[in-house]
């Protein structure tokens, strides 16, 4: 099965004036700043702009997928409406990018990256790190969790302006079969096949958040949003993890 990255390139389309629906894909809008972790991306590359969704781990550091690397990556904490500036914004440029080591673009595995800051971002009540798993915490087939970003709304563009989220269900492992390199070890399948729930263009590089713990980050779906789609498995690295933030 062809792999489709959701990072999003920004084209005419980008955050028109124009509204898709009010969901992510069969969800809702989120209240405001109830999601303070949330980071929008705005990603240079070449002559093109791209976004990516993001969350902040720590005052200084954000994490999201690893195919959202730029040449220039600026991050913006606080928002809920992207195409209005708030007095909860906070707008910081990245100081580095940390895609994992074993980064394959070809396949997605180990489709995570963490991007450290030019400075702080000050804490407040919009903008606030989430919680990570430690190495050992499990998440289970079963489990309802929710998926946050600036996607699509539906099939077809634009991108949302306000931030929307979902809640989806982990999957078996076998759900995901007929995506030719998952990988059981270092990513979650979510969403439940045949609903209309799911994550899309856009959210790449955003949360799945598990009982107020970013479990997941999504990396790649299906055409047309069909779920289920994939996301990296954040506890397997929380060694590479805790190395970078030591260090930086």
């Amino acid at each position: 099965m062809k792999l489709l990255p959701l990072l999003l390139l920004l084209l005419t389309f980008l955050l028109s004036h124009e509204t898709g629906a009010d969901e992510i894909i069969g969800g809702r809008e989120s209240r405001p700043h109830s999601r303070p972790y949330m980071a929008f991306l705005d990603i240079i590359r070449g002559n093109t702009w791209n976004y990516c969704g993001g969350f902040l781990i720590r005052s200084d550091f954000v994490m999201t997928a690893a195919h959202c690397e730029g040449d220039s990556i600026r991050v913006k904490l606080g928002a809920h409406n992207i195409r209005y500036s708030e007095r909860t914004w906070q707008t910081i440029n990245v100081k580095r990018q940390f895609p994992h080591p074993e980064y394959n673009g070809m396949m997605f595995l180990n489709d995570i990256m963490l991007l450290k800051l030019e400075k702080e971002a000050n804490l407040t009540t919009a903008v606030w790190p989430v919680y990570l798993p430690s190495r050992y915490n499990s998440v289970s087939p079963g489990q309802e969790c929710l998926a946050v970003g600036w996607g699509w709304t539906g099939p077809k563009p634009p991108g949302s302006a306000t931030l929307q989220e979902v809640e989806l269900t982990l999957r078996n492992s076998t759900d995901c079969k007929d995506f030719n390199y998952f990988n059981k070890r270092s990513q979650l399948c979510v969403g439940t096949p045949n609903s209309r729930k799911s994550v899309f263009f856009g959210d790449s590089g955003g949360p799945l958040v598990c009982s107020g713990v970013a479990q997941g980050i999504v990396s790649y779906g299906n055409e047309h949003a069909k779920p289920p789609a994939v996301f990296t498995r954040i506890a397997l690295y929380r060694s590479w993890i805790n190395q970078i933030l030591n260090a930086n």
